[in-house]
């Protein structure tokens, strides 16, 4: 008989406003099983995890943890008590080592000093033990993506963490990255250890889980085991709807006459005497979209801080937007070219999270004639602007005065991708356009990148999600370690575990190869 190891019990969490994030969730979880928990975002996941981990306290209803009813007043009590998370956004200091980041705030004694002879001894059988091949005394700032989670695991694990929360632990990784990681997790479940797991990618929680709890609007829909549900199944219980999935019947890709929405020829750029940018050459066409595929931490970011006009650095080389050179405009200038661009991070660049989602919708064209008057700005104008986008978006939310930071983060997301849309660009800068939010939203911005496309507007779109770049991209290509690794003249021939190879720099195409990403 399987041993439960943590019970909720009618667990409601209302918070002062009168959100209910969640209402009266019963589920349980077995000692020594991979569970997943998936739902929408704003579906009450992330809040159902805090109030387990102890960040969060619930409004009424019972945690049971090891056959105890607990009531944790911190994350450190959760801790102690075997409960460990690993949150998306990895809480690691770059500076310093591995080991001092895995024992910080638990360091092992000797008198009146840390033992740190020990605490390296600790640290390195435990990676040794579930094949995490690190070197503990390694600093942070020189690991990949990849090996930053395992530290943050290994933080759990040093903590004799019985259960480990794993909030959207494949989000930057590889396909090869991913299935080390899933052969990771399989061990720990082998050793006793309880995973739960938190994704929006639901082949992967397919492939990963023995069983799998849908939360919808805050109250859960059930717990099924993985062999019992189809892919269809599991998506209509999480969004009460079929998907279309049918990406190919919705693109009806026009020809545009290979007019250039973007063009980048050489372009090089330093920090710190090291280059980050090595003589990357490319074009967008007007009416395609073209896929930019990597691991984070290769040279994208500043790619598109170049492009933007947000990059400090100096750097050597020509970025052409519609035509016209951009080298000394700024950031409107560029945008009075044509120029859209949805960020990566929602929160710190695309949104001013207290200021109304009305304000926040009109923010990059404020100055537009139709909605600013000669002495002030036209409220019941930018009020209907507001009011047709959130109802064209499927924006949820109770009005256009209310806070962004008040909505879930693919409703942030839909605002984002709104005002830009609403630009009627010629070329868009889409980054990230659907991490960390739920498959209902990120079909509904999937579509509407492809309306602007077939609209004939270029579109650069910079991923870590392959699924993402594969179903969406004309042309893609592969950036690894600042440079063009590889270019594929057709994204529908080419597969995940290919273009994981060039990103982790297994594979390198020559400069002939490469240089069609700028001639073709």
């Amino acid at each position: 008989m399987k041993e439960t190891i943590l019970k909720l019990d009618n667990v409601t969490k209302v918070y002062p406003n009168g959100t209910v994030a969640n209402r009266d969730i019963n589920m349980e979880f077995e000692k020594g099983e991979i569970h997943s928990i998936v739902g929408e975002n704003g579906a009450g996941k992330s809040t159902l995890m805090k109030m387990i981990f102890g960040i969060e306290k619930p409004s009424s209803g019972v945690i049971t943890y090891k056959g105890k009813e607990v009531h944790f007043e911190s994350s450190m009590d959760a801790i102690k008590d075997g409960i460990g998370m690993v949150h998306q956004h990895f809480m690691l200091i770059p500076s310093f080592s591995i080991v001092d980041n895995i024992i910080l705030g638990d360091e092992p004694k000797k008198g009146l000093f840390v033992d740190t002879k020990e605490a390296a001894k600790r640290c390195q059988e435990l990676s040794d033990k579930y094949n995490f091949e690190l070197d503990v005394n390694a600093k942070v700032s020189t690991l990949s993506v990849a090996k930053r989670q395992k530290v943050e695991i290994l933080k759990t694990l040093y903590r004799n963490a019985e259960l480990i929360i794993l909030d959207e632990p494949t989000s930057v990784l590889t396909p090869q990255e991913t299935e080390k990681l899933f052969d990771q997790l399989r061990f720990f479940k082998q050793q006793g250890h309880t995973i739960l797991f938190i994704s929006h990618k639901l082949e992967e929680v397919k492939q990963i889980s023995d069983r799998i709890s849908v939360i919808r609007n805050g109250v859960s829909k059930g717990t099924y085991l993985n062999d019992e549900l189809t892919m269809e199944q599991l998506t209509n219980l999480i969004i009460g709807r079929d998907l279309d999935n049918d990406m190919d019947a919705y693109k009806t890709h026009e020809d545009f006459h290979d007019e250039k929405a973007l063009v980048v020829e050489h372009l090089k750029m330093e920090h710190n005497g090291k280059g980050v940018l090595n003589d990357i050459s490319f074009a967008v066409k007007a009416g395609e979209i073209l896929g930019v595929a990597g691991v984070e931490g290769n040279g994208q970011i500043d790619l598109v801080k170049c492009i933007v006009g947000l990059q400090k650095t100096q750097y050597e080389g020509s970025i052409r937007i519609c035509g016209t050179d951009t080298d000394k405009m700024n950031i409107r200038q560029r945008r009075d070219l044509g120029m859209a661009y949805i960020p990566e991070d929602r929160m710190g660049d695309g949104t001013a999270g207290e200021l109304p989602i009305s304000d926040n919708l009109i923010s990059t064209y404020y100055t537009r004639e139709d909605i600013n008057g000669k002495l002030f700005m036209d409220n019941k104008k930018i009020a209907k602007v507001s009011d047709d986008l959130i109802k064209t978006f499927a924006v949820k939310t109770k009005s256009a005065e209310a806070a962004v930071n008040s909505l879930s983060g693919g409703n942030i997301q839909k605002v984002v991708v709104a005002r830009e849309y609403n630009t009627n660009p010629k070329f868009m800068i889409a980054e990230q356009p659907t991490h960390g939010i739920d498959i209902g939203s990120a079909e509904f911005v999937h579509h509407k990148l492809i309306e602007l496309r077939n609209a004939g507007a270029g579109i650069l779109l910079v991923s870590a999600d392959l699924n993402e770049v594969i179903d969406l991209a004309d042309r893609i290509i592969v950036m690894f370690d600042g440079q063009i690794s590889g270019y594929f003249p057709d994204g529908n021939d080419v597969d995940e575990s290919s273009l994981g190879m060039y990103m982790l720099g297994a594979k390198h195409q020559s400069a002939e190869e490469i240089g069609g990403a700028l001639n073709d």
